[in-house]
Order: C-alpha cells, then sequence, then structure tokens
C-alpha cells in the first residue's frame, strides 16, 4: 500500500486544478498509470487488483486507502447535485509531502496528467476505454495488467515488423 499512498500523495502534488480531480477520475488515472508502467517494465506500479467493472476499470482501494491514512489525507464526502455522494480529497497539510516514487513513475505520471487533465470527462473515459485490457476483455473481469502487457507488446512489436 506504501507505493499506492506515495502515487496518491504524487498525484496531488501535481494535478493542475485538484478541484476538478473527481474520485472516478483519480482511480482511471491511477489504472492509466498502472497499465503504462507494465507497458514500461512489465509491471505495474501498485498492487491493485483491477476489475473492469460496468463503469471501466474500478476498484474501491484508492479511496479507502485515503480514509485510512487521515494524517496523509482530507477525504470530505458531499451530496452531489444527483443525489449521489461524491468525495473530493486533498493532501493534509501534515503530510509528509516528499513522495517516495521513481523517476519513472514521475514521468509516467506527469505525462498522463498534462495528456488527460484537460479533457471532459467523456473524452478522458474513452482513453481509458481505448487501452488494450479494456478493449480485449470482458466486464466484470480481472485485469492482468503485467500478463495483458506482455500480450500487448508482442502485438505492437509483430504489427511493426509487417
Amino acid at each position: 500500500m506504501t507505493r499506492l499512498i506515495d502515487l496518491i500523495k504524487y498525484i496531488l502534488e501535481v494535478y493542475p486544478k485538484l478541484e476538478e480531480l473527481s474520485k472516478p477520475r483519480l482511480v482511471k488515472l491511477i489504472y492509466l498509470i498502472d497499465w503504462k508502467h507494465a507497458i514500461n517494465t512489465n509491471e505495474q506500479y501498485t498492487n491493485i487488483k483491477w476489475i473492469y467493472n460496468h463503469y471501466g476499470p474500478y476498484v474501491n482501494d484508492v479511496i479507502n486507502v485515503m480514509k485510512l491514512n487521515p494524517n496523509e489525507f482530507i477525504v470530505s464526502s458531499r451530496q452531489n447535485p444527483y443525489g449521489g455522494v461524491t468525495d473530493k480529497f486533498k493532501l493534509n497539510r501534515n503530510s509528509n509531502t516528499a513522495s517516495e516514487i521513481d523517476s519513472e513513475v514521475k514521468n509516467i505520471t506527469e505525462f498522463l496528467i498534462s495528456k488527460t487533465a484537460h479533457l471532459s470527462w467523456s473524452k478522458f473515459i474513452s482513453v481509458v476505454y481505448s487501452t488494450y485490457p479494456v478493449k480485449n476483455n470482458l466486464k466484470y473481469s480481472s485485469l492482468d495488467l503485467e500478463g495483458l502487457a506482455k500480450e500487448y507488446r508482442i502485438i505492437k512489436t509483430s504489427a511493426n515488423n509487417v
């Protein structure tokens, strides 16, 4: 969980408009980071067991780890205009903000934020749905990002050799 905590902290440190970072967007951003990391290094960065549910890759691990670490994060829940509950989050002022993540993950995170932070929700979700794990798995299945990254690299290499 330490890697996930540090990754969330780093995202909250560098995300350009934190007030626009919703729980689903944060979770899917972490999925994209795990996917890109798996492609680059043969392993996902976090230990999240990703599930492709009705709304794409989603798990409660991200928000749960934030709620379980109040010294690091402040999570506030409130009712949204549609009658549901929305969570907003930020770093606790007492948090040690020096994230313990390596430069590879920082580069991936900054790249993905730069490419997606300005996108509308529908365009952002299109990016998520266009990823190989989502396009090639059934809803409600587990996403083995490391195995899928291996498949993806083989297919990509084969396509480049044609």
